[in-house]
């Protein structure tokens, strides 16, 4: 019996070290996963964090907004405030903490800064310090929110995405030979690179081909940027996958 994405081949443009997961569920459903990261994380020296972590040993409450957050974060930090609440964004975050050695309050629905102010335990914080844990730059929804809510709101930003220097002449050959099936972007950040990366000869390659993201958000900028068949897949690889599969068996059974 043929496996679901048996003959396709999907571009996975995760950092090298995130590309795993995805690319064994690519595998396992019977398809080929095409690796070419489009974003690569780099951690800031710590001699740059030495006053948000001293801050940070008496905050109320950690928040980490992804699993770059956390990993990166907890080589930056050590270890957390025995008295903090300390809060993931995302069950992939709370894992990486639970490597760590901490447990995370998860938020339950979706996955952004708005599902985690939804939380009950984040209605009422006036005086608290939170000391969000992010990358060098992002959203500033969740510390306008907590300060409007009368929180000291501070950063720590322990990494930098940036974009990788590839060769992308063996990737665009593949892709104008009809070697790829579908492409995975997991930020509207990773999607720009990879557009820049791909230059003028990837546009239309890109534009043709089925677009999958784990967030509507970036799904939305995608199409704004002309890639109508951009479609959000929330709910982690799995979610993922078996919208890729829905996908093609769609289109090819017409």
């Amino acid at each position: 019996m043929n496996l679901p994405l048996a003959g396709r081949a999907v571009l996975v443009t995760r950092p090298v070290h995130q590309a795993a997961s995805l690319a064994q569920s690519i595998k396992a459903a019977g398809g080929e996963a095409v690796l070419f990261p489009a974003l690569a994380i780099e951690a800031v020296p710590l001699a740059q964090l030495d006053t948000a972590r001293a801050w940070l040993r008496n905050a109320d409450a950690v928040i980490f907004i992804s699993p770059n957050a956390a990993s990166f974060g907890m080589a930056a930090i050590g270890s957390l405030p025995g008295h903090a609440r300390i809060f993931a964004l995302g069950p992939g975050t709370a894992r990486a903490l639970a490597q760590a050695g901490f447990h995370a309050s998860v938020v339950p629905d979706g996955q952004d800064s708005e599902a985690l102010l939804a939380l009950p335990e984040l209605a009422r914080v006036d005086g608290q310090r939170i000391a969000i844990v992010r990358g060098v730059g992002g959203r500033p929804l969740l510390a306008q929110s907590l300060k409007a809510r009368g929180a000291d709101v501070r950063y720590l930003e322990c990494y930098r995405r940036v974009r990788p220097q590839a060769d992308v002449a063996p990737l665009l050959a593949r892709w104008q030979a009809g070697g790829v099936d579908a492409v995975t972007v997991a930020s509207a950040e990773t999607l720009v690179n990879l557009m820049d990366m791909l230059g003028a000869p990837g546009t239309p390659l890109l534009a043709a081909t089925p677009l999958f993201t784990p967030h509507e958000k970036i799904a939305t900028s995608a199409r704004a940027l002309g890639l109508t068949h951009a479609l959000a897949a929330p709910g982690g690889d799995a979610a993922l996958v078996e919208s890729m599969i829905r996908w093609f068996n769609a289109h090819t059974h017409r």
